[in-house]
C-alpha cells in the first residue's frame, strides 16, 4: 500500500489529488493532508444552502466540492484528514467499508490513551462526541473512504461557517451543535500532549510504519493530471456552485439515513429539469435518477414506476420507491 504524507494545504488541489488517487492509480492508499481554512461540501449538496455566506465570504474561505457523499465540513489547519482506497469487496455496503476502514485509525487513537469508536452510519465519537466525519466514492472496483479528524480545530470557526439547516438539526441552535464537537488532544491523557504536527507523525508510524507500506510523493505525471483536475474542476464556479436548480417545486425531507432536497422544473405536465442534493451515501451517480426522472409526466404514477425500475438503495441507502415518489409531489 502506497502511503502518502502530503505537505501541501491547498483546498482546490487536495480535492484534486483525491481524484487522482481513486481513478488514476491502480495501488492500495494511505493518504494523510490538511486544508487551509475552507468548506469541503458533499457531492451533492446545494453549497449556497450550507454556508453562512457573509462570514465564508468576509473570511475568505473556500468552498469546495469533494466527489463524496456526506455533509459539509469545515477544514483548517487544526484538522487531520485521512484518506484509505482500496479494493472494494463484492457486496460491501457503506457501513461495511467505514468499518473497515475506520478501525485502523480507530487503534491508533486507542493507542494513545484516547477512547474513541464509530458510531451511527459514519462518526467518530470520544464518549459522545464528535470528532470526525467520514465519507465513501466508489469508482469501478475501487473504493475511496476519507474522514476529517479534529485534532485542535477552530470550533468557533467551524459554526460560523457553516448554515445550521433546521431541517437536518431540528431543535438545535448554532451554540448547541457546537457542544456535539470535540478535538483528539483535549481528550489526550496527562503527559502525551502533543502538536498536530507530532500527530500526524504518529499515524504514518503507527498505520503505514509497517511491512506493505511504501511511503512516496507524487509522480510528474500525476502532479500534472491533479493541477489539471484543480484548474479544470476543483477552483471552478460551475464545479463548487453552479447548476443552481430552477424551483418550480422544491422540497426536503430528513430520512433516518440522510437529507434530501429534490427540486423539479415542471412545464406542460413534463419533468423538464430535476436536481437531487443531499447528505446521503452512495455507490452509484445520482444523475442517473436524475436522468431517469426527466421526460416523465409529473403524476405519481409515472414517477412511482420509473423509481421502481431503479436500485435506489445503490444511490441513496434504504429508501423505498414509495417514500421517494412522495417527495415528488
Amino acid at each position: 500500500m502506497l502511503c502518502i504524507i502530503d505537505s501541501t494545504t491547498d483546498p482546490y488541489w487536495n480535492l484534486a489529488a483525491e481524484e487522482l488517487l481513486l481513478t488514476g492509480i491502480d495501488e492500495p492508499v494511505f493518504r494523510l493532508w490538511r486544508n487551509a481554512p475552507s468548506v469541503i461540501v458533499g457531492r451533492y449538496q446545494n453549497s449556497a444552502a450550507e454556508i453562512n455566506t457573509e462570514y465564508v465570504q468576509s473570511h475568505g474561505i473556500p468552498v469546495v466540492r469533494r466527489m463524496t457523499g456526506g455533509g459539509a465540513v469545515f477544514h483548517d489547519l487544526g484538522n487531520v484528514n485521512y484518506t484509505f482506497i482500496d479494493k472494494k469487496i463484492a457486496g460491501e455496503d457503506t457501513a461495511s467499508m467505514f468499518r473497515r476502514f475506520t478501525a485502523p485509525v480507530i487503534s491508533a487513537l486507542r493507542g494513545l490513551g484516547v477512547e474513541a469508536s464509530l458510531q451511527g452510519r459514519n462518526d467518530l465519537v470520544i464518549g459522545e462526541r464528535k470528532f470526525s466525519g467520514n465519507a465513501v466514492c466508489v469508482h469501478g472496483d475501487r473504493v475511496l473512504q476519507h474522514g476529517c479528524m479534529l485534532f485542535s480545530a477552530s470550533v468557533t470557526d467551524l459554526s460560523a461557517a457553516l448554515n445550521t439547516r433546521p431541517e437536518k438539526f431540528t431543535g438545535k441552535s448554532v451554540q448547541s451543535n457546537r457542544a456535539r464537537v470535540t478535538n483528539i488532544s483535549e481528550h489526550l491523557p496527562e503527559g502525551k500532549a502533543m502538536s498536530v504536527e507530532d500527530f500526524i507523525a504518529y499515524l504514518q508510524d503507527y498505520i503505514a510504519g509497517r511491512p506493505g507500506f511504501t511511503l512516496r510523493g507524487y509522480l510528474p505525471q500525476e502532479k500534472a493530471v491533479i493541477d489539471r483536475l484543480r484548474k479544470e474542476k476543483y477552483s471552478t464556479w460551475q464545479w463548487n456552485f453552479g447548476n443552481s436548480p430552477r424551483y418550480g417545486l422544491n422540497k426536503t425531507h430528513r430520512f433516518p439515513w440522510g437529507f434530501i432536497e429534490v427540486s423539479l422544473d415542471v412545464s406542460e405536465g413534463i419533468i423538464r429539469y430535476c436536481s437531487i442534493r443531499g447528505d446521503y451515501f452512495f455507490t452509484r451517480p445520482t444523475e442517473e435518477v436524475e436522468q431517469a426522472l426527466t421526460g416523465l409526466p409529473h403524476s405519481y404514477d409515472s414517477v412511482l414506476s420509473a423509481l421502481s425500475s431503479l436500485p435506489l438503495t445503490d444511490y441513496f441507502g434504504p429508501v423505498q420507491a414509495s417514500e421517494l415518489t412522495s417527495l415528488l409531489f
